[in-house]
């Protein structure tokens, strides 16, 4: 490899001059040229805006995806510039799950058919996820890392160099400053002492060698200074530049909160239309009367209205009201039975039935022959002979 050794003595150099400039600096022990009040100010705007962004960015990345190893895939397919595969939300592979559990617990049941219901829904509330996602990846994190991953990175640039520039016009004003001292002694004290023209001679060429080094120090000291002007209107501009950025980082910031809103009122409208799809299936809570807040009606699978709710039983026993927790199903008697129409309990004693499931009756000495004993589960109570249609 070819290298160019003067050049590279040369910023050896530099650099050297520049590491003991700043050190001085930080002892104390050299003078610092100070940046005008207004760059200052733009400096600490730029790194305000720059320290925020960063966190706001790196949080809403957490939100978008909690996971930590999605979020290391996707950049480490960001900086190979490819395309991220399609990733499955939570949703959608909760909504297969139970569409895939009801194939194996029977579609016609009620469980498995409710299963498929609340899986279509969860599918939908993984697409709208998806969508939101997308949304707040192309609108509002692509800006926020656009301005961290190139603006920032072209002004902290800008910043370095200034930085240099500043170091190197104060190496020239110290070296100015030490040149002027060494001429100025060199001029006070001449050696005139001397006998001899030789040495007479020397230390006027002394003289004339130090001023030459003031001329030059001048010179370079010109240079530097104009260099240092040029960069900090430079980072100037840069900086003044932030006012856009934060314009444009208010206006993502709308487009973000105008996808959330619009995700959350598709996931509303979609757990609202689930509510009214479920209520027309049974439910494990349907027995307790206080947890029921259905209107029963006819199921729309009969095609017939449900027949009139039968008279309160009467029996011998009425004085003495029938304790459906102490009612113990006989050892043999026990019939399935298939329920033809949706009915409310009236009461604590009685059980609601929903069209088309499958319970378990009996009957108990001394109860209404309207009536029997239903079973379903772990709950229990007096239910309708007439809107039952006994199987075994």
């Amino acid at each position: 490899m070819d290298f160019n050794v003067k050049k590279l003595a040369s910023d050896a150099g530099v650099f050297f001059t520049r590491a003991v400039q700043f050190t001085e600096e930080k002892l104390g022990q050299a003078e610092k040229t100070e940046l005008d009040a207004h760059l200052e100010n733009l400096i600490a705007r730029g790194d305000c805006t720059k320290n925020w962004t960063e966190k706001i960015f790196r949080q809403t990345e957490v939100l978008l995806q909690p996971n930590p190893s999605a979020r290391i895939e996707e950049f480490f397919y960001e900086k190979l510039d490819k395309k991220a595969p399609t990733r499955t939300t939570n949703g959608e592979l909760l909504g297969q799950y139970m569409q895939d559990a009801a194939k194996d617990f029977g579609p016609g049941t009620p469980y498995g058919s409710t299963l498929i219901t609340v899986g279509e829904y969860q599918k939908k509330l993984g697409g709208s996820e998806r969508e939101f996602l997308q949304s707040s990846a192309v609108g509002f994190l692509t800006p926020l890392r656009n301005f961290l991953e190139g603006d920032w990175r072209t002004i902290s640039k800008e910043r370095r160099l200034l930085e240099n520039r500043r170091l190197d016009l104060d190496v020239c004003k110290a070296r100015l400053k030490k040149a002027k001292l060494a001429e100025a002694k060199a001029a006070a004290a001449p050696d005139f002492q001397e006998t001899r023209p030789r040495n007479y001679i020397l230390s006027a060429s002394a003289s004339a060698l130090w001023s030459e080094e003031v001329d030059k120090a001048e010179q370079e000291l010109r240079v530097a200074q104009t260099e240092f002007d040029r960069q900090a209107e430079v980072t100037r501009l840069l900086l003044e530049g932030i006012s856009s950025t934060h314009v444009n980082h208010l206006r993502c910031l709308h487009e973000f909160v105008e996808a959330q809103a619009v995700y959350y009122a598709q996931c509303h409208k979609h757990m609202q239309e689930l509510q009214k799809e479920l209520s027309r299936f049974p439910n494990a809570f349907a027995g307790n009367p206080s947890t029921s807040g259905l209107t029963a009606g006819p199921s729309p699978l009969s095609g017939t209205s449900a027949p009139a709710r039968p008279p309160p039983p009467s029996s011998s026993l009425e004085s003495v009201p029938l304790k459906i927790e102490e009612v113990k199903p006989p050892a043999t008697g026990t019939r399935k039975a298939k329920v033809l129409y949706d009915y409310d309990a009236a009461d604590t004693s009685e059980l609601s039935l929903f069209a088309d499931e499958l319970i378990t009756v009996y009957t108990v000495p001394g109860m209404d022959p309207d009536w029997l004993v239903g079973e379903r589960g772990n709950q229990k109570g007096k239910v309708p002979v007439t809107y039952l249609e006994l199987l075994s």
